[in-house]
């Protein structure tokens, strides 16, 4: 057969293989008839001899749009056939299509279409990490530099994604991940590629912030697999590696620093649910290269690990006690029941194939046999390739088929019983509006914030939202300033228990007040002589006339220009400072007096005149008829007086018994 096929020109073309709702419409015996047809043209190419491959076969456009497409669909669908013998001739077309992309990467100039990162993470899926790293390892030595430009694309694009956080397409990027996932797990050298410098593992940290559990788990699968990429192949790369660890470090301080809770980062994730620090640390001890900075920085990061976490919990499985009672099965009547799969060892297997899609259920299973049902040791074993050799060689894609036949008409108890009362349904006052029906326009949904870049000065610039002139003029229309007027029935006029406010010292707003007045007359007289020291600009910032203003004030450059801001809105504001801090000094004009005086004919209030107990000195001296207390400030017999005004105060009223009771009865009604 060979020698004829050496004397043809050209096999035809293979079709591309069809997606799933295309094979929907094909009925059985059609469909039978396109497996035998591709079987028979993979073996025909495969049965060529290698100067007649790349003559024909190289050269046929519809191989690798075949091989393509079937390693896409065979990725996204896990299972394509329908019968039992679709089923083998599945598996056998599966086995020539690996074969034939071996052989045409063997040749000088491989298919572009062969040579890109999504054709590579399908086969990788598709046939495991043994097989698979054979075809990537071959593509990288014929067309490194058409793989890199590739992968160089899609680097680019989920680096940009991933920094642009909630702007970005966070669906595409998680489902690009996950693919890509399978590439590096079976290529150490996409690991290193994708692991040159920092700024795509820059953006997986940052984008592990936001709270989207399906793209933080696609994240951590990436993160962990660069990594532990780094420490295969024929070189491992230990250098970068530490470099990146490290970089992971000063990630997970700056993190800890801020105000976001420290345990809720990729690294503490990181470090808690994979073993990537023991794993690493294995592999470096075992390279020989021992490195005291790689063992630094490993502490370091295992100082990350959450408290109490260690991965995955074991799954606690309530055994039953036999009692002898049981409903009589399958074996006590000659019937076998030892393939039976239990549903919590279906549990174990879903965890399994969660981390590896490509392998089948029926390998799963022996893996749990061999390492009793341990889920962990399972996924240890894989991630570092070393099952056991019966294993190592066994089918990775061995489908559990399901021998779960029930020989006996055993029936349950099917007498009919009341139907239970039902429970309560809750409502509230969201049920049944736009959301819940789901009527809802998508628009009007987003994370976070609507809009990220919004400031506040955009905000009060906005006048679309804000109320009409008339609304609020009615507003205040409506407003009545009665209604809340202070009830002074029962202040300093009951002197029953209050401290007079009045008295110096007894009023604790005096002290602010004169703090307030001094920083208003010394902005005040600042606006009023040099008002640019008040504008906001960066400039005027550091110049020296606002850098004097704050140290004479002890306020902020925010707090100044506010108070610039206020007294510019409120005019009568500024007329009330131009009144209190204006260059009065105080000083009046002296009037005449106008009392009468015994044998002047005019009015006098001066002091002295016999008018008996009115009289201002009229007794002898007694009370304030000393001195005057009006005189000029700094005069000694003014001082003088001003000292003894009040000295005899309490001889004449009750004021300091008064005085002393208030003060008692604000320490609590105690004596003392």
């Amino acid at each position: 057969m060979a020698s004829k096929l050496s004397a043809v020109s050209a096999l035809p073309p293979m079709v591309p293989f069809p997606e799933t709702t295309w094979r929907n419409h094909l009925v059985p015996e059609e469909w039978e008839a396109c497996l035998d047809a591709w079987i028979s043209l993979a073996e025909a190419h495969l049965s060529l001899s290698t100067p007649d491959f790349i003559r024909i076969s190289s050269k046929d456009e519809s191989l690798p749009g075949f091989l393509t497409s079937f390693a896409a669909e065979l990725a996204s669908s896990h299972d394509i056939s329908r019968s039992p013998s679709d089923l083998s001739k599945t598996r056998r077309l599966r086995k020539q299509s690996f074969l034939l992309t071996y052989r045409l990467l063997e040749v000088g100039k491989p298919p572009e279409s062969l040579i890109k990162w999504d054709f590579l993470a399908d086969v990788s899926k598709v046939y495991g990490k043994s097989h698979a790293s054979k075809l990537v390892t071959l593509a990288w030595k014929q067309s490194s530099a058409a793989l890199e430009v590739s992968m160089g694309l899609i680097k680019t694009v989920l680096t940009k994604e991933l920094d642009a956080g909630l702007k970005g397409d966070l669906k595409t990027s998680e489902i690009q991940l996950k693919r890509l996932n399978h590439l590096l797990h079976a290529s150490p050298e996409a690991c290193a590629f994708f692991m040159a410098g920092s700024d795509f593992l820059d953006s997986l940290v940052s984008c592990y912030k936001l709270m989207n559990p399906p793209l933080r788990k696609a994240i951590l699968s990436t993160t962990y697999l660069c990594l532990i990429g780094l420490t295969e192949g024929e070189k491992p790369r230990f250098s970068s590696l530490i470099d990146q660890l490290y970089s992971l470090k000063s990630a997970a301080e700056a993190h800890k620093a801020g105000p976001t809770n420290s345990n809720d980062s990729l690294v503490a994730e990181l470090v808690t649910v994979t073993p990537v620090l023991k794993q690493v640390q294995q592999r470096i001890d075992a390279s020989g290269s021992d490195s005291s900075r790689a063992k630094t920085v490993i502490t370091a990061l295992d100082g990350f690990r959450k408290p109490g976490g260690s991965g995955r919990p074991a799954r606690l499985i309530k055994k039953r006690i036999s009692k002898g009672k049981g409903v009589a099965t399958d074996g006590d009547y000659g019937h076998t029941s030892h393939n039976q799969v239990h549903i919590h060892r279906m549990s174990l297997i879903s965890q399994v194939q969660d981390l590896f899609p490509d392998l089948g259920s029926g390998f799963i299973v022996k893996l749990l046999d061999e390492y009793s049902d341990d889920v962990e040791q399972v996924i240890a074993h894989l991630l570092e390739g070393s099952l056991p050799p019966h294993l190592e060689s066994a089918d990775r894609s061995e489908v559990l088929e399901s021998t779960h036949q029930i020989s006996g008409d055993y029936a349950p108890d099917l007498a009919p019983r009341s139907t239970p009362p039902q429970l309560p349904t809750r409502r509230n006052v969201f049920d049944d509006d736009e959301l819940d029906q789901l009527a809802v326009d998508t628009s009007r949904l987003h994370f976070g914030r609507r809009n990220p870049d919004q400031t506040a000065d955009d905000i009060l610039q906005d006048r679309s939202n804000a109320p009409a002139k008339a609304a609020i003029l009615s507003a205040l229309a409506a407003f009545d300033s009665d209604d809340d007027e202070r009830d002074d029935t029962y202040d300093v006029a009951d002197v029953g228990g209050t401290v007079d406010s009045a008295t110096p010292g007894n009023n604790p707003e005096e002290a602010d007040a004169d703090i307030r007045d001094s920083r208003d007359e010394v902005l005040f007289r600042a606006y009023k002589l040099t008002p640019a020291v008040f504008d906001r600009d960066a400039g005027t910032r550091r110049g020296e006339p606002r850098k004097a203003l704050k140290e004479e004030t002890g306020m902020t450059d925010e707090a100044i220009e506010g108070w610039a801001l206020m007294q510019s809105r409120d005019p009568r504001q500024m007329r009330r400072l131009e009144a209190k801090f204006s260059n009065f000094s105080g000083a009046q004009t002296e009037l005449a007096p106008t009392s009468w005086r015994a044998g002047s004919g005019t009015e006098d209030s001066g002091r002295g005149g016999s008018r008996g107990r009115g009289g201002r000195g009229g007794r002898g001296g007694r009370g304030r008829g000393r001195g005057n207390v009006a005189g000029p400030t700094g005069d000694k017999e003014t001082e003088v007086a001003r000292h003894k005004k009040d000295a005899n105060k309490g001889s004449q009223a009750n004021h300091n018994r008064r005085d002393q009771r208030a003060k008692k009865m604000a320490r609590g009604g105690f004596p003392g």
